[in-house]
């Protein structure tokens, strides 16, 4: 049988090993692993570090601050209409920028099939950001990519009901992110600090929740002093720096900000934690919960992302949303001796390597990709309807 070809758009890859900058290239990576032909079209922002048998095409944008806001680059536009010709699929990752775009204009009056992974932007708190913005580019295009989707591909049940929400019918593919396991060596590093620890890994950014942590250890810090909070993500942008003086607002002891670290450094970050605190106002899915729990580090994730089987998996908390629920979570953790702790992330890790592992993965896309260009009987995570 001929390989499928696919075509994927991700407007950006980042130097930030983290979120669609990582989870869009290992996919690619995964399916060209299951049998897929991929070339990935990205613009020319950052490394663009994808992993080999990926071909990857890059794309120089307009100048100017308006357009480089919105990536305007005509010549990404032409290559993905010339894509539609070829191959089967173009799959669109995220939305609100031109390079979302231009696969709903490309596909036009072809046979291409159009897959679109919202990556989390349709999730009712990120549609509120930015409203007049998003409103325009709907107008302006970015309805033809969402109109013309064959299926559209969600990384949780949550977000196939944001999907749902916003109205669009077609069928939705529930296939969640990755994780690469790192090696038992990393995920049985020994706690080399006087203190126990609780990390927060990722962005510091308003959805993110990071003023509720800091918000909870305030009134936490001198119940447990054995314990210290560590704050790791890029630290260079106003809201990192109002979390700073909030933390000195509320004369927060033993909290530590430290700039993002990527590749081993992240995996021994993550390691030498004891407990691992993602409090988001609003995740699509959350790779910084996944690769915690790769480590052996069990996690606390409010309810407003789709982490639930941390209650099932018996590997962490899935607590209801705001400070007073985090804060009686972390004294439940917290007060917890180091054996048990360390028994639950035994037990998230068994889980990320059971159900999260790339192969996986990318088996579940090829076998989407082929029931929508073949189709036969629909696979047990396609919603229909």
């Amino acid at each position: 049988m001929k390989r499928l070809r696919a075509a994927h758009v991700v407007a950006a890859i980042g130097d930030e090993a983290m979120g669609p900058s990582y989870s869009v290239p290992r996919l690619c990576r995964s399916l060209v692993d299951s049998g897929v032909e991929v070339r990935l079209h990205v613009l020319a922002r950052g490394s663009a570090r994808v992993a080999s048998g990926v071909e990857v095409h890059q794309y120089a944008e307009w100048p100017g601050r308006f357009f480089r806001t919105l990536g305007v680059s005509p010549r990404m536009h032409r290559a993905l209409v010339d894509e539609a010709r070829h191959v089967e699929l173009i799959h669109n990752h995220s939305l609100w920028m031109l390079p979302n775009v231009y696969p709903g204009l490309a596909v036009r009056g072809t046979t291409c099939a159009l897959v679109t992974s919202p990556r989390g932007v349709l999730a009712r708190w990120s549609r509120q950001r930015s409203y007049v913005r998003k409103k325009a580019m709907w107008w302006l295009g970015q309805r033809f990519t969402v109109e013309r989707t064959t299926c559209f591909h969600a990384t949780s049940e949550a977000e196939c009901e944001s999907v749902r929400e916003m109205g669009f019918r077609a069928p939705v593919a529930i296939i969640p992110n990755g994780v690469d396991v790192p090696s038992d060596d990393v995920a049985a590093s020994v706690k080399e600090a006087s203190r126990r620890r609780v990390v927060f890994f990722g962005r510091i950014h308003p959805v993110k929740g990071v003023d509720r942590l800091i918000e909870a250890w305030a009134s936490l810090q001198s119940r447990f002093a054995d314990w210290e909070v560590d704050i790791v993500g890029p630290g260079g942008d106003s809201y990192a720096v109002e979390m700073r003086r909030l933390a000195e607002r509320l004369a927060c002891t033993r909290v530590h900000f430290h700039d993002a670290v990527y590749g081993d450094e992240k995996w021994k970050a993550l390691a030498r934690a004891e407990l691992f605190v993602l409090p988001s106002r609003t995740e699509n899915f959350g790779m910084t919960v996944a690769e915690a729990l790769a480590v052996g580090v069990p996690a606390i994730v409010t309810k407003n992302a789709p982490w639930e089987g941390l209650d099932r998996e018996r590997c962490g908390w899935w607590i209801e949303d705001g400070v007073d629920s985090l804060r009686s979570a972390m004294v439940r953790a917290l007060s917890m001796p180091p054996d048990e702790l360390s028994a639950m992330g035994k037990l998230g890790r068994s889980w990320m390597i059971r159900d999260f592992s790339w192969h996986s993965i990318g088996q579940r896309m090829a076998k989407t990709y082929d029931w929508i260009i073949r189709g036969g009987t629909t696979p047990s995570w396609i919603r229909v309807g």
